[in-house]
């Protein structure tokens, strides 16, 4: 006898974004669901489930808290995060499970728990329970403080270890580009136009997700419950970058408050030190920008290019196809004969596509300072190896050897 698979719906959000008042809100209405509730939360003393016991009026004999503490389920507690769940649904008296991330919580990794196997414990949840939503909640009132900061995890206390220096804005970024539903908080704080601007900014860097306005995290269950609507392969290609470049043609689209978006392509490379220098005076109109870059750098790799806020990574991508031997190729080309459509006769698959998103940008300047870090025609002749490098990179000799080609 097959057993029914139970629905997992996980909260993500900033910290403060308001996702314990939600929680406690879903379980003060649940209409009569037996619900198992998992609270991630990175203090040792769990101050989330506290509050969820406190608010969420839980049956002591039907339904079930499960705190985890001191650690983060989209890494450390990964494991103990699998053990629970497969736990909670072999009881088999459940209808739901409901999952609080902690507020540095990414949520790929968590997707990917309810995706796949797991190799190490031997559990496949998959079979157990099915990740219906994934919900990240916004601060309406805190947003742009906190995308604006410049701040690590680390400098704000939040990090899960001294080895974490991740951007407070990536973050952010993250949690707002993988999740089904995207539910703005705290829209009473908030001045009319500008929570018009802020949700027209979410809507262009999540275009694929619902979006709800709410205060004091008052929300219907059923846009949260019972929604089928995750799919791991939609949620990882739901961001709006990603529909972005795939629109072959861009219709430019008069947008209120400013809100614009673009392709930046190109088949000429960068050179090294000018492009350093103008990502150091990023323009602020732009809130979003990712893509592939071509440099012109000795080893012949592609770079990953990703900028929110203040924050900008960058970093090698893989080998351009065009670089590998012709045999190689044709290989390649048998696998994903889609790469021909777009390939160059000169350069192959080189080429600079960045997907930029902002608010008031002045696309003619921006385009205008990108083409002047591209090569000179002097400068494609000469040896890339003697221009100086600013950026970080890696040579041929650094980069692993298994690292897939772009775009593969």
């Amino acid at each position: 006898m097959n057993q029914k698979k139970i629905p997992v719906t996980v909260l993500c959000g900033y910290l403060g974004s308001g996702k314990t008042t939600l929680l406690n809100h879903i379980l003060n209405n649940r209409k009569g669901l037996k619900v198992a509730v998992i609270v991630n939360d990175m203090s040792e003393i769990n101050i989330d489930a506290d509050l969820v016991s406190a608010g969420g009026n839980l049956s002591r004999t039907e339904e079930k808290l499960v705190e985890m503490s001191n650690g983060c389920i989209c890494c450390t507690l990964r494991d103990d995060l699998i053990k629970e769940v497969e736990k909670l649904a072999l009881e088999d008296r459940f209808d739901y499970i409901l999952i609080e991330s902690t507020g540095i919580s990414e949520p790929i990794p968590i997707a990917q728990t309810f995706s796949y196997e797991d190799v190490d414990s031997g559990i496949d949840l998959t079979s157990l329970a099915k990740l219906d939503c994934m919900v990240t909640v916004v601060d309406a009132y805190r947003f742009w403080h906190d995308f604006s900061s410049g701040e690590t995890l680390l400098e704000r206390g939040e990090a899960t270890g001294e080895e974490d220096t991740r951007d407070v804005v990536d973050l952010l970024i993250d949690q707002i580009e993988t999740c089904d539903v995207l539910i703005l908080n705290k829209c009473d704080l908030v001045e009319g136009n500008e929570l018009n601007e802020l949700e027209g900014v979410l809507r262009k860097l999540q275009p694929g997700a619902k979006l709800i306005r709410a205060q004091n995290g008052i929300v219907e269950p059923e846009e949260i419950l019972n929604t089928g609507l995750f799919d791991f392969d939609k949620a990882s290609m739901s961001a709006g970058w990603i529909k972005e470049l795939e629109q072959e043609i861009h219709t430019p689209e008069t947008e209120e408050y400013g809100i614009s978006s673009f392709v930046y392509r190109r088949r000429l490379p960068f050179h090294p030190e000018r492009l350093a220098e103008y990502m150091a005076d990023w323009p602020v109109e732009v809130v979003r920008a990712k893509g592939l870059i071509w440099i012109s750098v000795k080893s012949d790799l592609a770079a990953s290019f990703s900028q929110a806020g203040s924050s900008i990574q960058f970093g090698p991508a893989g080998r351009w196809l065009a670089a590998l031997s012709p045999e190689e190729q044709q290989e390649l080309f048998s696998i994903d004969p889609e790469v021909l459509q777009t390939w160059d006769d000169m350069w192959g698959d080189r080429i600079t596509e960045v997907v930029l998103i902002g608010i008031d940008m002045d696309r003619s300047e921006i385009e205008n300072q990108l083409d002047l870090c591209l090569l000179t025609a002097e400068e494609m002749d000469m040896d890339w190896a003697s221009f100086n490098n600013p950026l970080p990179w890696l040579s041929d000799d650094e980069l692993n050897p298994n690292s897939s080609v772009v775009g593969l």
